[in-house]
C-alpha cells in the first residue's frame, strides 16, 4: 500500500526527528558561542563581587578567602592579580605575575585598544573581549579599582569557542543522523503492532462487504483500535442476524407468492376439470329426469331403467365429489398424517380377502404369497387408500391372461409394494401425466367402469404427505404400479 499508515507514520516520525536535530544544530551554531561568552562574563563578575565583599569585610588576606579564590580560579580557568597603588602585588593566581602586572598597567594607563571589544563598563570596572596578538587567543578580562583603591585584573581564555561549536555541531549531526536512522528502523518495526490490527480490521470490513460475517477481530489490547474491533464484531453479528432475518422473510414471502400462484392455478384447473367432469352426468340426469316428466317411460321396465341411470350417475357424481374433497384436503395439508407402526402384510391380506368377489366377477386370477408380519411406518388409512386405488385400476384394466400379481419386497430400508396386471402397456408419453387430476389414458374405458380420473392424484398426494416414493412402469405383458413405506423394527 503506497499510502499505508505504517509508512506515513514512519516518515512523519523521522521527519520530526530530523527537523528537531536540524533545529538544535541551528540553535547551537547561532547561540552557543554567545551563551558561552555570556557565561564567562557572569563568572568574572561573580569573582569581582567576591573581591569587593572581601575588601569591605577586610578579609582579603584571610585563608578562607584565599581558598575560595583558588577554588574559583581552578574551576573556571581564571587568572587574577590585585596590586596596590604602588604596584605591589597583593593577590595573585597564576604563574606569570609579571605579564599580568604589565597587562594591568597597560589597561590602567592606556585604556582599551583596537583589538579589544568592550562588553560592559562602569566607574569601577571594565569588561572586554580582547585578542592576544602573540598567541592569537581570545580572552575576556575584567579590570578596575576596588573600594580600597587597589587595582585588579581577572582574565579567562575563551578556549577557541568557535572550534568547540563546530565540533559540537558536527558531533550532533553524526549522532542525529544515526539516531534518525535507528529510530526510523525501530518505528518501522514497532508500527507493525499498530498497523497489524488496522489491516485485520480492513480485511474484516472487506469480507463483510461480501456478506462474509465469519471473521472476528481478536485483539487483546485495551486501546482505541481494540474498541473499534469489538464494535465491528458487534456490527458484524447485527448485520448477519438482520440479513438472515431479511432472507428468511424474503424466502417466506417468495414461498407465499408461489403458494398463492399455485393455489390460484389449482383453483382454476380444479374448476375447469370439475365443470368438465360433471357436465356429462348432470346432462344425463337432467335428460332422463325430463324423460320421466314427459312420460317417455310408460312401462315399468322403462321407468326403472331411467331411474337406474339417474341413480348411477348421481352415485358417480357423489363418489367424484368425495374423492375431490379428499384430494383437496391432502394437497392443502388439512388432512392430518398419523405416522404409526403397522403390519403391511396384514393390511394387504385383509383387503384382498374382501376383494375376492370382485376378482371372481371379472374372471381375474390373483397371485399373492402371504408372508410373515412386515412392520412399516406410515398412515395405515392412507396406505390402504393407495393400495385400493392401485388394485382398482389393475382390476379395471386387466386384459389378456387376466392376472394380477401382488408382491412385497425389501429395498434400502423400505418395503416396496407392487401391483401388476396383465394387459396393454401405457404409452410412454402418458406415464408422467398419470398423476395429474382428471388425466385419463383411455377415456372410454374409464367412463365404462365409472372412473373419476383423480385416483392416482390421490396416490400422489398421499405419498408426498408421507414423504415416500411411488411410481409406475411398463412390462412386456402388462403394467406395474408400486409404492414404498419405511421399514420398522419388530418389537
Amino acid at each position: 500500500m503506497r499510502e499505508s499508515i505504517r509508512r506515513q507514520f514512519t516518515v512523519i516520525f523521522v521527519s520530526l526527528m530530523a527537523g528537531t536535530i536540524l533545529l538544535c544544530w541551528f540553535v547551537n551554531n547561532t547561540f552557543l558561542e554567545r551563551y558561552y561568552i555570556r557565561n564567562k562574563q557572569d563568572v568574572l563578575l561573580s569573582v569581582y563581587g567576591n573581591l569587593q565583599q572581601a575588601v569591605s569585610k577586610d578579609m582579603l588576606d584571610s585563608d578562607s578567602f584565599d581558598l575560595m579564590m583558588q577554588r574559583n580560579c581552578e574551576k573556571y580557568n581564571l587568572s587574577m592579580l590585585v596590586v596596590d597603588a604602588n604596584s605591589r602585588t597583593v593577590k595573585i593566581s597564576g604563574n606569570d605575575s609579571d605579564f599580568m602586572r604589565n597587562q594591568l598597567l597597560q589597561h590602567v594607563f592606556r585604556g582599551s585598544g583596537e583589538e579589544s571589544e568592550i562588553m560592559e563598563e562602569t566607574e569601577r570596572y571594565t569588561v572586554w573581549r580582547v585578542a592576544d596578538q602573540q598567541t592569537g587567543m581570545e580572552y575576556i578580562e575584567i579590570w578596575g579599582i576596588l573600594n580600597n583603591q587597589d587595582f585588579f585584573l581577572i582574565r579567562t581564555a575563551l578556549e577557541g569557542i568557535q572550534d568547540s561549536v563546530r565540533i559540537a555541531n558536527r558531533f550532533l549531526a553524526y549522532v542525529g543522523i544515526a539516531a534518525a536512522i535507528a529510530s526510523g528502523i525501530i518505528i518501522w518495526l514497532v508500527s507493525r503492532r499498530i498497523t497489524r490490527p488496522i489491516l485485520q480490521l480492513t480485511d474484516i470490513s472487506q469480507r463483510m462487504s461480501h456478506l462474509d460475517f465469519t471473521a472476528r477481530y481478536e485483539g487483546k489490547t485495551r486501546n482505541e483500535i481494540s474498541l473499534l474491533g469489538e464494535n465491528i464484531n458487534k456490527l458484524s453479528d447485527t448485520l448477519e442476524k438482520t440479513i438472515s432475518e431479511l432472507k428468511t422473510a424474503n424466502n417466506e414471502l417468495t414461498r407465499d407468492i408461489q403458494k398463492k400462484t399455485k393455489i390460484d392455478e389449482m383453483r382454476r384447473e380444479f374448476l375447469a376439470n370439475v365443470s368438465h367432469e360433471l357436465k356429462t352426468p348432470i346432462a344425463l340426469i337432467q335428460g332422463y329426469a325430463e324423460g320421466l316428466q314427459e312420460g317417455m317411460g310408460e312401462d315399468p321396465e322403462s321407468r326403472q331403467y331411467y331411474c337406474d341411470v339417474i341413480v348411477d350417475e348421481a352415485a358417480r357424481m357423489n363418489e367424484m365429489v368425495k374423492k375431490l374433497l379428499t384430494l383437496n384436503q391432502l394437497e392443502f395439508g388439512s388432512e392430518p398424517v398419523t405416522m404409526e407402526r403397522f403390519d403391511i402384510m396384514a393390511l394387504l391380506e385383509n383387503y384382498l380377502q374382501s376383494a375376492r368377489i370382485l376378482l371372481e366377477q371379472n374372471g381375474i386370477r390373483l397371485s399373492f404369497r402371504p408372508g410373515p408380519p412386515l412392520y412399516v411406518w406410515g398412515d395405515e388409512f392412507m396406505a390402504e387408500e393407495v393400495f385400493t386405488n392401485y388394485f382398482t385400476n389393475a382390476v379395471h384394466y386387466c386384459r389378456k391372461e387376466k392376472r394380477i400379481v401382488i408382491t412385497v419386497g425389501r429395498q434400502d430400508g423400505h418395503a416396496r409394494i407392487c401391483v401388476f396386471n396383465t394387459g396393454e402397456p401405457i404409452p410412454e408419453e402418458a406415464l408422467p401425466h398419470l398423476w395429474e387430476k382428471f388425466y385419463k389414458v383411455d377415456k372410454a374405458r374409464t367412463r365404462e367402469y365409472g372412473g373419476s380420473g383423480v385416483g392416482l392424484s390421490i396416490v400422489k398426494a398421499v405419498m408426498e404427505a408421507m414423504n415416500q416414493k411411488y411410481g409406475v412402469s411398463n412390462r412386456e405383458d402388462g403394467v406395474v404400479f408400486w409404492f414404498e413405506l419405511e421399514l420398522a423394527e419388530e418389537t
